[in-house]
């Protein structure tokens, strides 16, 4: 319990040395993590039954080679794929957000080191300091953000390639 009550308060230290935008950013990130988590539990789960309705209503078919065919089938490969790519959009957005929000920690931070220039006259080092250490704290929290995102984004785009590609696969019209 001992270790626990330290880490939170080194996150709240850590919290409290970025100044407020870093909460911005933790929350941003917790949103786009749970649309990660949310992508990869769907790719892991629902698709397969997903797959399976879509397969199973195109195999009922007995015929598969006229134009209407095709556009079932095109209609059935649309819907889950549809399915497949629902909220990337979302999660590259809070990637593209993350360092932003970073810089924007930035600006607060060097607006504070102007404040106490400009009422101390840049006598208070530590409090210029202070400001310096805001401004640079949610600047690295914005990348690292953004690179686990970019990451995580990369491996459900792959995925997301893959099974929309594999639904394509089983969708055959030789029947």
């Amino acid at each position: 319990m001992h270790a626990l009550t330290d880490a939170w308060a080194a996150v709240s230290a850590f919290m409290a040395s970025g100044g407020p935008v870093l909460f911005l950013i933790a929350g941003l990130t917790f949103f786009m993590w749970t649309l990660i988590f949310e992508r990869i539990f769907y790719y892991h789960g629902g698709l397969k039954s997903d797959v399976k309705g879509a397969t199973e209503n195109w195999e009922t078919r007995a015929e598969r080679n006229s134009w209407n065919a095709h556009q079932i089938r095109y209609a059935l490969i649309s819907r889950v794929s549809e399915k497949i790519k629902s909220n990337v959009d979302m999660i590259q957005a809070c990637v593209a957000l993350a360092p932003l929000f970073g810089l924007l920690g930035t600006v607060w931070g060097m607006i504070n080191v102007f404040d106490v220039l400009a009422i101390t006259g840049g006598g208070d080092v530590k409090q210029m300091a202070s400001g310096v250490s805001m401004a640079t704290i949610p600047t690295m929290a914005g990348m690292v953000a953004a690179l686990s995102g970019v990451f995580a984004n990369t491996y459900i785009n792959r995925t997301m390639e893959r099974e929309t590609q594999l639904l394509e696969d089983h969708l055959t019209m030789d029947h």
